[in-house]
């Protein structure tokens, strides 16, 4: 962290300030909090940035769907609609966001959904589904979630935990007591129970929660374009990588290892490509004298570049996105399954109100 950033001290405090006090309404029930008569599941952080919610509700997708109609409820973040809007097939990153476009692209049987107003979102969704996904709503107080799943990047644990502006935290550290269950993401595969040990004692975490340790896993690259050449061309190639998230060290880590020649080009979060951005891509792609080059991007920021202007500055180059997944160290993957699902059964057996939608 920046000397400069610690200058801005007085502010957090006022900030701080705001967030207790806001948090202890909520707690004491001042501030009208909304129940939702089925299961609603909430992914989230306390520090802005990534931290693997979207790998995580995507996990959560995969295991429930088969047996639930799902809606995913996200802000989506840096759309340029208002209000609640249903994601459908041909939804982009401007009219939904780009994780929300990515969830209905990736899974179009479920519903997707944005809305600024979680209540408001939940309140549509809520007839017509089994249990409803909200997607980095943990400080979404204005709802109570029956179930909220708290994620730590492995990588930020030692960081000092100071609140906006100084530091990324939106809310205290002490927040999570509201969590379920604590998961510690993007840690190495390898990760020794030593050291799991010395996080556990870190964490403070309740008795009633649970904590996982997890990592990423790089799946195969996909092809941007349909009629496009997936094939990865081998540790000699030259990568452009281009990403717009908030983190992007992993990434390029693992691309490293692949590769002993990768070129990034790093935007903020959520970043809405320019012309003038790919441009000065296509333009040093070109100017390679590598015979085996790929341009290699994120599940998210491929949702980014779906605009018609950068696809024809894109077309006819070898475009690769790098999807991942999450496991679960330990082998304890199904513990975490079993957490879920009891929660869902348990919920829906036990709320009179509920009643399966036909």
């Amino acid at each position: 962290m920046s000397v400069l950033r610690y200058l801005l001290l007085p502010f957090s405090w006022i900030y701080g300030l705001v967030i207790i006090t806001r948090n202890y309404f909520y707690d004491a029930g001042i501030f009208k909090s909304k129940k939702f008569d089925l299961p609603v599941i909430v992914v989230g952080n306390l520090e802005v940035g990534g931290a693997g919610k979207s790998p995580m509700t995507e996990f959560l997708i995969k295991l429930l769907k088969p047996q639930y109609k799902i809606a995913v409820l996200s802000r989506g973040y840096g759309r340029q609609t208002k209000g609640f809007f249903y994601a459908g097939k041909n939804s982009t990153a401007k009219t939904v966001g780009d994780e929300p476009a990515q969830f209905k692209q990736k899974f179009p049987e479920i519903t997707v959904a944005v809305c600024e107003s979680r209540v408001a979102g939940a309140e549509k969704l809520e007839p017509n589904h089994d249990l409803i996904l909200l997607d980095d709503a943990f400080q979404h107080r204005a709802l109570t979630p029956g179930f909220s799943i708290l994620l730590f990047d492995y990588g930020k644990l030692n960081q000092p935990h100071f609140l906006l502006p100084t530091g990324n935290y939106r809310e205290h550290f002490s927040g999570k007591k509201r969590a379920d269950v604590l998961v510690i993401s993007k840690c190495p595969p390898d990760l020794s129970a030593e050291k799991q040990q010395q996080i556990r004692g870190a964490m403070l975490f309740l008795p009633h929660q649970n904590l996982f340790f997890t990592s990423i896993v790089y799946l195969p690259f996909q092809t941007f374009f349909p009629s496009g050449d997936a094939v990865f061309t081998g540790s000699k190639s030259t990568l452009f990588l281009l990403t717009g998230i908030a983190n992007p060290k992993p990434l390029l880590q693992y691309l490293r290892k692949q590769s002993a020649a990768v070129v990034q080009y790093k935007y903020p979060d959520h970043h809405q490509f320019t012309i003038k951005n790919i441009s000065k891509l296509v333009a040093d792609f070109a100017a390679c004298a590598s015979n085996k080059k790929a341009i290699i991007t994120t599940e998210k920021d491929a949702q980014r570049l779906q605009e018609p202007a950068l696809q024809k500055l894109l077309a006819g180059l070898p475009v690769l996105i790098a999807p991942i997944g999450i496991a679960f160290l330990d082998n304890t993957g199904q513990n975490f399954e079993q957490i879920v699902e009891n929660y869902v059964r348990k919920y829906q057996k036990n709320n009179r109100l509920y009643t399966k939608p036909d």
